[in-house]
């Protein structure tokens, strides 16, 4: 809905609107400005059914085992698949009575407002009802402690899985806590909105509620299933991350930036002039991310393998 508080949220993508700002069409687009994986899962051959039938259970069973055995999600916590995170960060704060809630700025905006929405009072600092940590942390990649903790324990782990020994799933297991694992970054699968989130038995049941019948659809299931349980793509995939990651550095450092944080999947950057080398590579038609909250910091993701010459070249014009 237009002039909506959505709208007006900091969020990554929206190339429409720098096609609107500088020109081409959207094919013309490299876009760095989310942490999405851009070499995907090969999604392969669907049956028939995962199209024409409703998810029955057997579908949710197949695809909460393999999400269950490939997160170590604890035998005591319930698991959820539901239709993206987003679904469920706009739900979680119905779950309990209104109090506060205690969020670490800068980080992924969708917690305070969903928080905000439901009548919750925000803050960093302080004692507070409920916690919401995103770890590592969108945009700087920051950890969090595994003792940092409130009555409502939200943990938002959708880029932990390019450092799963760093999650902290074993929580899942602990009353009060929900961990939210994104489907999408990873995999590079945002379109299919699947997610997952484990924890509190009573409070997912909650939200399974809330969320209502047969959230996910029978294809996103079939291939998160297949997906989790590939664990050699996974290696792999882990393997080329870190190796595209240092690659983006030596090109983004030659420019004068510093780097300031970030995972494999996204950089973040300090650079005198941010504003100015994000317009001259949008010149060029790629996108990256630039903040309201600091005019040094710029992030950027990893392109796939055909957009390395143009983002090399645009970034060695400005070196």
């Amino acid at each position: 809905m237009s002039g909506s508080g959505q709208d007006q949220r900091d969020h990554g993508g929206r190339i429409d609107a720098a096609v609107a700002r500088f020109g081409g069409t959207r094919a013309d687009w490299i876009d760095l400005s989310t942490g999405i994986n851009p070499c995907p899962y090969p999604v392969g051959d669907l049956p028939a059914a995962a199209w024409t039938d409703l998810p029955d259970e057997g579908a949710v069973t197949r695809f909460l085992t393999a999400a269950r055995r490939h997160w170590a999600v604890p035998d005591q916590a319930a698991l959820l698949a539901v239709p993206g995170l987003s679904a469920a960060i706009t739900q979680i704060p119905w779950l309990v009575p209104t109090a506060r809630v205690r969020i670490t700025q800068p980080t992924y905006n969708e917690h305070a407002a969903s928080f905000r929405n439901a009548g919750w009072k925000v803050t960093e600092d302080g004692s507070a009802e409920a916690r919401v940590m995103v770890h590592p942390n969108n945009p700087d990649g920051r950890w969090f402690a595994p003792d940092d903790r409130a009555a409502l324990t939200i943990i938002d782990e959708s880029f932990c899985d390019t450092a799963p020994a760093r999650s902290m799933i074993a929580r899942a297991a602990e009353p009060g806590t929900l961990i939210l694992k994104s489907f999408g970054k990873f995999w590079g699968l945002a379109g299919l909105r699947l997610g997952a989130v484990a924890g509190d038995p009573a409070l997912i049941a909650a939200l399974a509620d809330r969320i209502g019948p047969w959230p996910v659809s029978g294809p996103a299931l079939e291939i998160g299933a297949r997906a989790l349980a590939d664990t050699a793509w996974s290696r792999a995939t882990n393997d080329r991350l870190t190796r595209d990651a240092a690659r983006l550095d030596r090109a983004v450092l030659a420019t004068g930036a510093t780097l300031t944080g970030g995972t494999t999947l996204f950089r973040l950057y300090d650079h005198p002039r941010a504003g100015g080398l994000h317009r001259h590579l949008a010149t060029r038609h790629i996108w990256t991310r630039v903040f309201p909250w600091s005019p040094t910091a710029i992030r950027f993701g990893l392109p796939g393998p055909g957009g390395w010459p143009r983002l090399t070249d645009a970034l060695a014009e400005v070196a």
